[in-house]
């Protein structure tokens, strides 16, 4: 669907510029978008690959293992219907802790993983269970203490100061977490009083 609404915009913008004659403007913005789309691609790989091998040396010291143990008792209050030794509670910490980094780019791989387990739990249905439609709802609004692709994103533009956004993000983030979470229970709530 979503490429049937791009190829739309696309024709619609292309007559637009023929009708109005900004057919050269069109092109100059293409070409121009290109090259911004692939400077702007080169300068995130440099932070991503940075962050990425930080993360790799974090799994390999253990430190990864220790912040999944502080936040075990957390996550298994969250997904109560998840036992806690089964691979989607690894999954699913692994994938928080890479979106805490602002490494959404890591953290979608173990999302993926995560959500393949819990539909193993689910018996492999193919309607969302409890756990999946929270573990969404966790990994859309997930605390973010570092925004790296963001902060990558302000040094590529000459911010003068490209990691003030930190605090903000914090907060914003914190805040969007908790609310994704009290939706969450509200309508799970909501829908398990009406099943009785």
């Amino acid at each position: 669907m979503v490429n049937y609404i791009w190829v739309g915009m696309t024709i619609i913008g292309i007559i637009f510029a023929l009708v109005n004659g900004t057919m050269d403007e069109v092109n100059k913005a293409v070409f121009d978008g290109a090259k911004e789309a692939v400077t702007i691609c080169i300068g995130l790989i440099s932070v991503l690959v940075f962050w990425l091998g930080m993360m790799r040396i974090a799994q390999e010291s253990g430190l990864l293992e220790k912040l999944s143990r502080l936040f075990r008792p957390l996550v298994k209050k969250i997904f109560p219907e998840v036992p806690e030794n089964h691979p989607a509670m690894g999954y699913m910490l692994s994938n928080m802790i890479s979106n805490m980094f602002g490494l959404g780019n890591a953290a979608t791989p173990l999302g993926i993983k995560a959500m393949e387990e819990l539909k193993k739990l689910n018996g492999g249905k193919n309607s969302a269970s409890r756990s999946m439609v929270t573990f969404l709802a966790m990994n859309t609004a997930s605390i973010t203490l570092i925004p790296t692709t963001v902060i990558a994103i302000r040094i590529n533009y000459h911010s003068a100061s490209p990691t003030e956004i930190v605090v903000p993000t914090i907060i914003t983030t914190v805040l969007s977490a908790i609310g994704a979470i009290l939706i969450d229970r509200y309508f799970y709530y909501r829908r398990s009083r009406k099943g009785r």
